[in-house]
Parts: C-alpha cells; structure tokens; sequence
C-alpha cells in the first residue's frame, strides 16, 4: 500500500446496525470500504443505501461482495480480492430469542463462521505475508448468568443461549489465533448498544416504533415478555468509534465496552411513553412466548481499560438514546419528532386534533 492508497477494511454484516454506522465511519476516516453480503431475491441494503455510490463512478469507495459467513471458499476468494488491511466480522444471526428456535444455524453462523474467518485470514497472511487485523463482535451475553457486577475482561463467562455460547467460542478462538500465530486478533466484548437502525425486533426499536403506531391509530398494543431484565444500553453510533480504535492500537487486546449504567426495560418504557405523554401501562401487554428458556436478568459494563487504554467515551445518555429513537420512529410513520423543533406541539396535543379532525 502507498502513500496515496486508502486503507482497505472488509466488514462482515455490512448492512445491519453496527456495519452501517462502521461504514460511515471509515468513509469519513478516508477508507476503502468493502462489505459482504448474503445474496437474497430482494435488497436488504436500506441502512447503507444513503452511502452507496455506483462502484462505476469515479471515486466510489464503498463496494459490496456476495458472500456468506457458512462459505469458507467464498470468504477466502474475497479477501483475495479486496485485500484489507482490517476486517471486522460483525455478521451474525444476532437475536438471543430466535437462537432458542434455530440454535444449528445460529451456532454454525457465529461460531463457525468466526473460524472459518480467522482460518481464512491466517491462510492471506502466511501466503502473503501482508498484516490482517482482525476484530471479533463478542457480547455482553456472553457473562449470562451474573457471577460480578459490573462485568469487565476478567469476569468469567456463563452463557445462557445458543447465540451467547457460540459468542464464547469465537471469542476463545479469536485469542487462540492470536496467541498461536502471532495474529493481531483482538475482541470487543459490546453490551447492549442500541440506535433507529436496530431490527425491529429487538426489544428497544419494538417499544419505539409501537410507539409510533400507536399514535398513527396502527396499534392498539405491544406484547412484550420479561419487563425486570436490566441492561447496560448504548447508542450504536458510539459504540463503532471503539471498535476502530481498538484495531489502532500496538498490540491486539479484548475490551469491554459499555456505559457502565444498568436499566430495566420498564424504566426503557416509562422513558419512552412519558416523552409523548402517554402511560406505558396501559398499552402494554404480557406475552410468555417473548420469554427466553434461560433469561439474563442483569449486565452492566465496566468499561475501565477501554476509556484508559482507547481514550473512549460513550457521548449520548439512556434518556437522550431513548428520545432519540422515538424521534425517529414518529418521523418514519410521519409524525413530527419531539425533538426537531421548537414550538412543535407535543405528540398528545398531535393526537387530540387528529381523532378531533376525525370526528
């Protein structure tokens, strides 16, 4: 690589959450930004469309590759082909309760799939001779059971789903990788981070966008299952700043990243409702089969080392996270955002003069 060549990263799981944000990230940073994804009859590239440029034109520097994480061949072929300096493996099937239903291709997934990527990437490198750095999307499920609290690099893990066992292997074999052929693997134990580009199955973005519904008259109520489970929440945004540090840093490490700040999703509720002046009480229902056979009821992060070591700092709080997505939600049904503007009336007042204008 020359002076004048950007650096080249390989993100898998490019068109969720964290590899939209990722991409963002590295475009601003001045990188050549390559993604795989699963080739499906339809386009699944919404979070990452308002940065695509035709690969033709002049300057792009954001390019997609087929490809899948249960494809050893595949995945070898592309990293032939892109070159990266940086690859951050974020693809998974990444929802804890669905993992319950399809354990098999959760686990093949995200801990084969990790494998199959430091194994492929070991190949480039003794071949090649080229440094690959290598981050690893772990999780905060994967401490499960609380054994301490807060939870940092040193806190055993005790997972308690598929997807947080499979989150142990990779992580293990990240380290044995490292350890065993000098690469520079590192992990990024992620609690929970949360932004408007969450799947709307996930528990925050169900709540935000039931919200909106129910103030378009599209909804009448949200079933939810444990309402006493706390998590260390954070916005995804911020999140993805640590990820790239960590791959800049001398050597490779593991580190936890969090707000160190633990919430219930009935206090994510009660945020979320008061902010459109509404009682979460009475729209929300109990539905058993949202229960986890297993359930985590409370992970909070210490994110001691990351602050030290990467200079890392969340920037946006629960309360602002949470606003933030009701925002966006109300915005995407057509609603104005609480937020936006001064002098905008507030959601209830919206809604008085729409069942009034109904009448």
């Amino acid at each position: 690589m020359t002076m004048s060549q950007p650096k080249r990263a390989l993100i898998t799981g490019i068109t969720g959450q964290d590899g939209s944000y990722l991409a963002e990230l590295l475009l601003d940073k001045g990188y050549e930004v390559h993604g795989i994804i699963r080739r499906t009859s339809t386009f699944n590239t919404d979070r990452i469309d308002h940065i695509y440029v035709d690969p033709h034109k002049e300057g792009a520097r954001l390019f997609l590759h087929y490809g899948d994480l249960n494809d050893g061949t595949m995945l070898r072929r592309i990293l032939e082909q892109v070159k990266p300096q940086e690859v951050y493996n974020l693809g998974a099937q990444s929802h804890v309760r669905v993992s319950f239903d399809s354990p098999e291709y959760t686990v093949d997934t995200v801990a084969m799939g990790a494998l199959r990527l430091l194994e492929a990437i070991r190949d480039y490198q003794q071949r090649t001779s080229e440094e690959v750095r290598f981050y690893q999307a772990g999780s905060s499920e994967m401490y499960g059971k609380v054994q301490h609290v807060p939870q940092s690099e040193e806190t055993p893990f005790y997972p308690r789903s598929p997807y947080s066992c499979a989150k142990v292997y990779a992580h293990w074999q990240t380290i044995n990788y490292r350890e065993s052929y000098d690469m520079f693997a590192t992990n990024g134990i992620l609690f929970n981070h949360e932004s408007p580009r969450r799947g709307e199955t996930f528990v925050t973005r169900k709540i935000t966008r039931a919200i909106a519904r129910i103030i378009a008259q599209q909804q009448e109520k949200l079933y939810l299952g444990n309402l006493d489970a706390k998590r260390d929440w954070g916005y995804a945004k911020d999140y993805v700043k640590a990820m790239w540090l960590m791959l800049q840093q001398d050597k490779p490490d593991d580190f936890v990243i969090a707000t160190g700040e633990a919430h219930s999703i009935r206090e994510f509720l009660q945020v979320a409702f008061e902010y459109v002046n509404l009682d979460w009480h009475d729209y929300v229902e109990f539905d058993e089969r949202y229960l986890r056979p297993a359930e985590v009821d409370l992970l909070i992060g210490d994110p001691t080392k990351a602050k030290k070591a990467l200079g890392w700092q969340p920037e946006i709080s629960f309360d602002g996270l949470v606003k933030l997505m009701v925002d966006s939600d109300l915005a995407a049904m057509g609603q104005k955002p609480i937020g936006k503007a001064e002098g905008v009336p507030d959601i209830a007042t919206i809604r008085r003069q729409m069942i009034g204008s109904m009448a």
